[in-house]
């Protein structure tokens, strides 16, 4: 057999032999550009090799599978069950989908596994896969690093035994799900924006039948992505959905990601609102109805969760965990925490809120029943009830993947020295190290800032938060520029503000 590296597009072997690049299976999901890093037949091998994976782990061989609304999302998806039907396992399609969609089905249909084909916010000539065997859970590190060995070694193993099925209805299922039984009382107009993605075909319908009145943004499906990626943390996206707040009047605007699983907000005041701090108010709103509850965000999220003076009131306790929509849905699982919240927009709303996963809309839906318990309150105003902090963006100095690593190791080692010491760090006292995810040192007041490695890019991760004001916050930044200035491997030319 050819190696699956050796093999290029517009090759003889490029039709019937598999190709796929390494690189593409990542910490905790798999994305490739297709067809330039994987081919149809790469599919193939990549859903026997899941099947194969599933009988290793004892996981019953029925899948359900699904695609995000990309021009070739339904050619991957086939070649996907071709391969898994390959190695014994019973294919159950539900169709297009968002991933939260993918991820209701599980319980739904009470089948365990899933296979969602998506590339989520990337553009148009990438594609990937969200799988998980057990609800409402995704593939980790350990789990991926199998998946891999297991495609990339040729050990896929085949049985006579697979099957298919297409299962309709489950997006009106799952639009029911989030919708029966909630009408708001309170007007609420919102900006729906799409990007034109899949989400489309989902939250202008869930937002009116709670009683919103959209204001459509880009909404119609269009897998050209005619004015811009559905990435609601682009700036391109962010703005297109604050000049329509400020033409329509809206009270806010939704912007929903590539596959339906990460939000944006802007507010009444045509500002963003960064989804660290909508999930304080989030929490702050559970915490009143559920006393002493754990909510758990990554390590790059606002250190408002861990001393809002309104969270310790009703006796909430916060986690910082490791970045990513795998880490965080297993985290949330393991400790019974009520939510996670990512600064990225995922956000994990448990029982009896949500159902554990990731869904941008079951999030909508419930900032529009917290903006109607407060009638009297924008959310600007809500916005402003936190306390002030001053953050930096997400920087990402380049640093290649075989040093990123140990360069965040070696920085680590050193914080401990400095802590151990006494030394003072951007002129505090150093109270806490945070490794979980890199490194994050915390100041006694409540400032922050992180150096942790990207998990999908060759480059480090930077990102600070001071509670005193912006001269701190650049303190804290040059701390860690200097840091990082003593590692050849680290690009810092553009770690400033």
């Amino acid at each position: 057999m050819i190696p699956l590296t050796d093999v290029r597009p517009n090759s003889w072997e490029f039709m019937d032999v598999p190709m796929i690049l390494p690189t593409g299976f990542r910490e905790y999901d798999m994305r490739w550009r297709f067809p330039d890093d994987i081919n149809l037949a790469g599919f193939s091998l990549l859903g026997q090799g899941i099947g194969t994976q599933m009988r290793r782990l004892g996981v019953k061989p029925e899948i359900i599978i699904a695609c995000d609304y990309r021009e070739y999302s339904v050619s991957v998806r086939t070649a996907l069950a071709l391969g898994l039907m390959r190695a014994g396992t019973d294919v159950k399609s539900i169709g297009a989908s968002v991933s939260p969609m993918a991820y209701f089905s599980r319980q739904h249909l009470g089948i365990d596994a899933v296979a969602m084909v998506t590339a989520s916010h990337n553009p148009n000539g990438w594609t990937g896969v969200k799988t998980g065997f057990e609800h409402p859970l995704t593939h980790g590190e350990v789990e991926m690093k199998q998946l891999r060995d297991i495609v990339l070694g040729g050990l896929s193993e085949s049985n006579a035994s697979g099957g298919y099925e297409e299962i309709g209805g489950i997006r009106q299922a799952y639009l029911d799900d989030l919708c029966t039984g909630i009408r708001i009382s309170r007007p609420i107009k919102a900006v729906c924006a799409t990007g034109n993605g899949t989400a489309s075909a989902f939250a202008p319908e869930a937002l009116k039948r709670i009683g919103v009145e959209v204001v459509p943004l880009h909404n119609e499906l269009d897998y050209s992505f005619p004015n811009y990626n559905p990435d609601p943390e682009s700036m391109t996206m962010l703005r297109d959905m604050a000049d329509t707040v400020r033409k329509s009047g809206a009270d806010l605007a939704f912007g929903f990601d590539g596959d339906g699983d990460r939000l944006g907000i802007v507010d009444d005041e045509c500002e963003e609102i960064f989804s660290d701090k909508l999930g304080v108010l989030l929490a702050r709103e559970l915490a009143r109805s559920h006393r002493d509850s754990l909510f758990i965000a990554d390590v790059k999220s606002t250190g408002i969760f861990a001393t809002d003076a309104v969270l310790k009131k009703f006796g909430a306790r916060s986690e910082f965990w490791k970045t990513g929509h795998s880490h965080i849905k297993r985290r949330v699982a393991e400790t019974g925490a009520l939510a996670g919240f990512e600064k990225s927009g995922h956000f994990y709303l448990a029982p009896p809120v949500g159902r554990g996963y990731d869904c941008a809309l079951r999030v909508a839906v419930e900032l529009c029943l917290l903006l109607d318990r407060h009638p009297d309150d924008k959310l600007s105003d809500m916005k402003k009830s936190l306390p002030r902090t001053y953050s930096t963006p997400t920087l990402s100095p380049p640093c290649p993947d075989t040093e990123k690593y140990g360069v965040v190791e070696r920085v680590s080692a050193k914080l401990d020295e400095w802590r151990s010491s006494g030394r003072r760090f951007a002129g505090a006292q150093i109270e806490d190290l945070i490794k979980v995810n890199g490194v994050r040192v915390s100041l006694p007041h409540g400032s922050w800032g992180l150096i942790r490695a990207s998990s999908n890019t060759p480059n480090l991760v930077v990102v600070c938060e001071s509670t005193k004001g912006e001269s701190e916050n650049r303190l804290i930044l040059s701390e860690i520029k200097e840091l990082l200035r003593k590692e050849s491997s680290v690009d810092i030319e553009n770690l400033s503000l």
